[in-house]
């Protein structure tokens, strides 16, 4: 029991393999070592011990790789004291060999070990960064359920440029935001970073949609511009499309402000129903000349057991090999009967089959049920 926990042992981070996988190295070892003893004084097999350690370097760990160098070992030792040729010089040079060869597949599993513990450390990094800014959403707000999918175009990255947050408010309703942030890499993330962190500091407090929008687009174009030349503030595109909506408990609506978003879409029953507002206002970071009357508030109705889907446009262009879009209007009212959770677990499945597992772009969705009316506000006490 001690020798195979010992075996087991692995840095963290190092990838397990079956211990089934390990009969491959053993059972050369001693077929090699049947075959060569029963075999005629010319024939010599022993040579092929060196596979044995060189095929557990992908199988396993430093230490059991150090193992099986050392059955190979004295599986070669065997060999020579059963033909009676153990001192001669071709015996004594097929296990320098072997010494040599086990030592070099020991260091680079070392050497594999460590980098894969870094690995494993990064990605521990990233997706503590990625629960920080891009926190789960609540399963339920209200008469709301509520479910978030968001899945990077890079397959090692945990956050990119799309983004979605939800708030309550005092007046009894849940503010959420979707937003996608032009460009890619470091200045993504920190663009995704401050508009998530300007929407959670002032959608619960904030009193209408329009001064949500008018804070935010200030917020974002205050942080990216501060530290740059006019010249740099002119030809800056530091931009994000976003969609700003506000849901009653109590009033069986929805209250949109399009900021260059595309549409959310509402299930109702087999219907699937666009609500495109009839005003779509520029990106957050291109309001400057906007105020607060600007801002147009688009209503729409948000029924008992509807289902509300927002997206980003790395869904509805998500193309295959052949350069077709993912039908998403077509696809998504197949599982308006399932909970927002599961349905976001079919259309991931059903989108990545789609693109055969590679996105050119970011996706996020989120979907909201309306399961009933919250019931009315209790009276404050006097």
């Amino acid at each position: 029991m001690a020798l195979r926990a010992w075996l087991d042992a692995r840095p963290s981070g190092q990838p397990e393999h079956s211990p089934v996988l390990l009969v491959i190295p053993l059972g050369l070892i001693v077929t090699v070592c049947v075959v060569d003893a029963l075999s005629p004084p010319h024939v010599h097999l022993g040579p092929l011990l060196v596979a044995a350690p060189a095929i557990t370097v992908a199988l396993a760990g430093a230490r059991t790789t150090a193992v099986m160098g050392a059955l190979a070992i004295a599986a070669q030792v065997l060999i020579g004291v059963l033909r009676g040729v153990a001192g001669t010089a071709n015996i004594q040079a097929q296990i320098a060999a072997l010494i040599v060869v086990s030592a070099v597949c020991v260091t680079v599993c070392v050497v594999r070990g460590r980098r894969e513990q870094q690995l494993h450390q990064v990605r521990s990094v990233a997706e503590a960064a990625q629960r920080v800014l891009l926190q789960p959403l609540p399963a339920r707000a209200g008469p709301l359920q509520i479910a978030g999918l968001y899945i990077p175009a890079e397959k090692e990255a945990e956050l990119g440029g799309d983004l979605y947050a939800a708030a309550r408010t005092a007046h009894h309703s849940t503010r959420l935001l979707i937003g996608d942030v032009r460009g890619s890499g470091l200045g993504a993330i920190s663009n995704t970073a401050l508009l998530l962190g300007a929407f959670r500091a002032a959608a619960h407090r904030q009193a209408t949609l329009p001064r949500l929008a008018v804070h935010l687009d200030a917020a974002f174009r205050w942080d990216t511009r501060q530290w740059r030349s006019q010249t740099e503030q002119d030809t800056i595109e530091d931009f994000a499309t976003a969609m700003l909506l506000d849901i009653p408990d109590h009033d069986p609506v929805v209250h949109l402000i399009s900021c260059g978003h595309p549409p959310p879409l509402i299930l109702r029953g087999n219907r699937l129903i666009p609500l495109v507002a009839e005003a779509s206002h520029l990106p957050i970071g291109f309001g400057g000349a906007f105020g607060i009357a600007d801002y147009d508030v688009q209503t729409f109705p948000f029924e008992p057991g509807d289902l509300l889907l927002l997206y980003t446009d790395g869904v509805v262009e998500a193309r295959n090999t052949d350069g077709r879009f993912y039908p998403f209007a077509e696809r998504a009212p197949q599982w308006t009967a399932d909970d927002p959770g599961e349905l976001l677990r079919h259309l991931q499945a059903d989108l990545l089959a789609h693109v055969h597992a590679h996105l050119n772009d970011d996706a996020a969705v989120v979907a909201i049920r309306r399961t009933a009316s919250a019931p009315p506000p209790s009276a404050p006490a006097l």
